[in-house]
């Protein structure tokens, strides 16, 4: 059996009319970025902003297309928004809490969220934690913030999306490898959180060197082609930064919500603002701001120093009308059991850090509350 290609592809999308009923979305220029994988095919089809919703049906027809061909496993076709030159977004009028200091979504950002969102089956909430920039402890809030939620008796999983710079195998001390059922990898375990990575799949030193539609393939297949089972919360660590990835992550996955995460000084919060914005921008509750690297106490005499500033985040978070969680010090002790694989949430559970990181748990699941309660119930597919 020969493996289907890009010019497959192409081929068949070539039947598809576009809008006009009467050239090909290919002739027109419409189809972009077409990635064949392992049975798999994903590509996106970009149209007007304002008829994004409008044309939804052209979406499911190029889906169908593409379907006809033999060895295929999945299809799946994403509408990417394009706005002509000078004209201005449709905008419903913002709320007070964005009046004066983010733009609410436009029309195709909201459809572009409403129709990709498929949940995930066993999972009832997905929380994505992320930052504006790397280096701002992200991963390290990620794995204490689930082992906080998972010791109030949740079941909990960790999904290390951060493809460039998975960490998590090193954080929680696991160096197994995924067995598979057919396509379905069945995640690890590490201190009772169920978790996936894709460092359990490659070397640590490998660098990982793919475009966009790769690894939004790979965030998609860690995400619904895992055994996850049965869980109250899915936290993802995001990859650091708001580039293609992980818009397309806010997009297509149902998020419950989004946690972000800053150092105080100016420079991060900037970058912490524009991650809040783009989460806003495609709909999806923003559950609070956490500070880390708060203040550095010296681990000898316990002097407080301000080395990155202290409060920005707090200051930030009432600037933009969102929740602020807590302040995370910079301290010897989490950086070591971070290193080490045995964070401290886990490996002092009643210590002080262990106390701010379950303080902030606590935050996050009245928050989440509050989102999820006028929700309506996700539809599986």
């Amino acid at each position: 059996m020969s493996e289907v290609t890009s010019s497959d592809v192409f081929a068949q999308l070539s039947k598809v009319k576009g809008p006009d009923l009467k050239s090909d979305i290919v002739s027109l220029g419409m189809v972009e970025n077409v990635l064949v994988n392992d049975g798999k095919v994903i590509f996106s089809i970009k149209v007007p902003a304002e008829r994004a919703e409008e044309l939804e049906p052209l979406r499911e027809a190029a889906e169908k297309a593409v379907s006809q061909l033999d060895n295929l496993e999945k299809v799946t076709a994403v509408l990417t928004a394009e706005r002509k030159p000078g004209s201005a977004p449709i905008r419903p009028a913002p709320t007070s809490a964005q009046a004066g200091s983010v733009p609410p979504p436009t029309q195709a950002q909201a459809a572009a969220g409403n129709t990709q969102k498929a949940g995930v089956p066993g999972i009832k909430n997905i929380i994505a934690v992320a930052s504006g920039k790397g280096g701002v402890g992200k991963s390290t809030t990620s794995v204490n913030l689930a082992l906080a939620l998972a010791s109030t008796g949740l079941k909990v999983g960790l999904l290390d999306a951060d493809i460039y710079g998975p960490s998590m195998p090193r954080m929680l001390g696991i160096t197994d490898k995924p067995t598979a059922q057919g396509k379905i990898l069945s995640p690890l375990e590490g201190y009772g959180l169920k978790v996936m990575s894709m460092g359990f799949l490659v070397e640590e030193e490998t660098p990982m060197i793919w475009r966009g539609p790769m690894v939004i393939s790979a965030l998609t297949q860690m995400l619904r082609e895992v055994a996850w089972g049965e869980l109250d919360l899915l936290i993802v660590d995001m990859p650091p930064g708001t580039g293609d990835a992980q818009l397309t992550m806010s997009q297509q996955v149902p998020l419950a919500g989004a946690v972000i995460v800053s150092t105080p000084q100016d420079i991060a919060l900037i970058d912490a603002r524009k991650g809040l914005n783009m989460f806003r921008k495609v709909e999806v509750p923003i559950l609070g701001l956490i500070e880390n690297m708060s203040t550095f106490i010296c681990p000898k005499c316990g002097e407080q120093s301000d080395i990155f500033g202290h409060g920005g985040a707090r200051t930030e978070a009432d600037k933009l009308g969102v929740p602020f969680l807590g302040e995370v010090p910079l301290h010897m002790d989490i950086r070591t059991n971070s290193d080490g694989g045995t964070p401290v949430t886990a490996s002092n559970p009643d210590g002080p850090h262990a106390k701010i990181y379950k303080q902030i748990a606590a935050d996050v699941i009245s928050r989440l509350e509050v989102e999820t309660s006028a929700k309506p119930q996700i539809v599986f597919e």
